[in-house]
């Protein structure tokens, strides 16, 4: 199979996909269960190990800076056997701290510039142009698809809970070389089904072939069609089903 490596904004970084983590668990941001966060954290570098994604190095150090800090957090902690009272111990440092202040400071920024991009978005709709009488075109006019912001965690979600349903067909050691499948071919043929359907068709439906290369071939085709805005993805709900459509009229 031939390698091909799809780039999309949705990537920010290690902080952000811990931050979405933290959020989908509902977890405190300042008393983090460390187990826990680094098994969700490590998932998804698995899959997109298997995706055959591009890694940034920042994804794999944190990855190991969350496992060191598990590992200093499992050792015993040291009872000293005398204790003056009339001395103040200081209080051992939490192993948690420093990644913990790292969360709470990149969170700040992001949330401000999610502000700054809706006063963008606000301001970008004021015109001193007077009001025209569009009346004539309107009905021309295609109404505007909503946005629910599906990121590329929430599709990696929703790869991952295809993957354990059913589960994959694992080649067997054969001499028989396997039929590479084009990627641009697997666009062409998801744009067929969707512009046929005349709605939208869910996510799971479009991985027809429960064998790893046809799973692979077909994630990175939705990925590169939604880079091309060919089509938009949907989602009603949080850990709702994900629905595809073409952006195109029947």
């Amino acid at each position: 199979m031939q390698h091909y490596n799809v780039k999309i904004d949705a990537f920010e970084g290690p902080l952000d996909l811990l931050l979405h983590l933290i959020n989908r668990l509902e977890i405190d941001i300042y008393d983090i269960p460390v187990a826990e966060i680094t098994e969700q954290y490590l998932i998804f570098i698995h899959t997109m190990k298997e995706l055959e994604l591009d890694i940034a190095s920042e994804y794999l150090v944190m990855a190991a800076t969350l496992l060191a800090i598990k590992s200093k957090m499992l050792l015993p902690k040291h009872e000293e056997d005398e204790f003056d009272e009339d001395l103040d111990v200081e209080m051992e440092e939490d192993p948690r701290d420093e990644l913990v202040e790292r969360l709470i400071e990149y969170r700040k920024y992001k949330e401000a510039a999610e502000e700054l991009k809706e006063l963008e978005q606000e301001r970008s709709l004021m015109y001193t142009k007077p009001p025209s009488d569009l009346a004539g075109i309107a009905k021309d006019a295609m109404p505007e698809k909503a946005n629910l912001d599906v990121s590329l965690y929430d599709m990696l979600g929703a790869l991952q809970k295809l993957m354990r349903r059913k589960k994959l067909q694992k080649p067997l050691s054969t001499k028989v070389a396997r039929q590479e499948i084009p990627i641009e071919r697997r666009i062409t043929e998801i744009l067929t089904v969707l512009k046929s359907f005349r709605g939208r068709k869910n996510f799971n439906d479009l991985f027809t072939i429960h064998n790893r290369e046809h799973v692979v071939v077909t994630f990175l085709a939705v990925l590169e069609l939604i880079k091309r805005k060919e089509i938009q993805v949907t989602q009603e709900n949080n850990f709702a089903d994900l629905f595809v459509e073409s952006t195109e009229a029947s």
